[in-house]
């Protein structure tokens, strides 16, 4: 197998599969997927999180749940590959930007790190300057519905609107936060409503 076959064969189980993460998992041990740029997803399991946050573990078995939960809710997507592309990428960017500071795991600007990354991972495989920007953009701002809901300076309401389209980051972001062991959904889902509507506001 080549790596252009294995990717073509993760975005065949992200898109038919009812858990992904099922054929994830094998893939894992593929030798492909120890090389660039599959490496970005294979250096996740060595990348610790918040026990607070992130009951589940490492970022890989974050990313797994995430995906796991957006192959439910694919069918609400304007793009069901582009959504599942940046589900199964959207936090690459923790394996260069998670530190222990004053005995806390952050990673902070995972988001604007994944964004950049992610689009280097595609364009490996394809050309389509519209996908890429799709799946790039959603990573970029995934987190926002943490910074608008709760009022933080990072929030950049106008910059989502302009270059992403909010409804898909919402559906994004709530795999996100079911991508995790011990959650509440009803909160999850209360949280996402009120980032809707301040973002609607904005």
């Amino acid at each position: 197998m080549t790596a252009s076959e294995l990717f073509k064969d993760i975005d065949k189980h992200l898109l038919e599969d009812e858990k992904p993460s099922v054929f994830l998992n094998d893939v894992y041990y593929d030798d492909h997927f120890k090389e660039y740029p599959f490496k970005m997803l294979f250096d996740l399991k060595s990348v610790e999180q918040s026990p607070i946050h992130h009951p589940e573990g490492n970022v890989w078995n974050h990313t797994l749940l995430a995906v796991d939960e957006a192959a439910k809710l694919k069918h609400k997507s304007k793009n069901q590959a582009a959504f599942m592309w940046a589900a199964l990428l959207h936090d690459i960017g923790k394996a260069t930007t998670t530190r222990e500071r004053k005995g806390k795991i952050t990673s902070y600007d995972h988001d604007k790190v994944g964004e950049e990354l992610s689009e280097k991972f595609l364009l490996v495989f394809m050309d389509d300057e519209k996908f890429i920007t799709e799946v790039s953009q959603l990573i970029r701002y995934h987190m926002q519905i943490l910074f608008v809901v709760n009022n933080l300076p990072f929030a950049d309401i106008n910059g989502m609107k302009r270059n992403s389209d909010i409804n898909e980051v919402a559906l994004l972001g709530l795999c996100d936060r079911l991508g995790r062991t011990g959650y509440n959904r009803n909160k999850e889902e209360e949280n996402i409503e009120l980032f809707l509507r301040k973002a609607s506001d904005g």
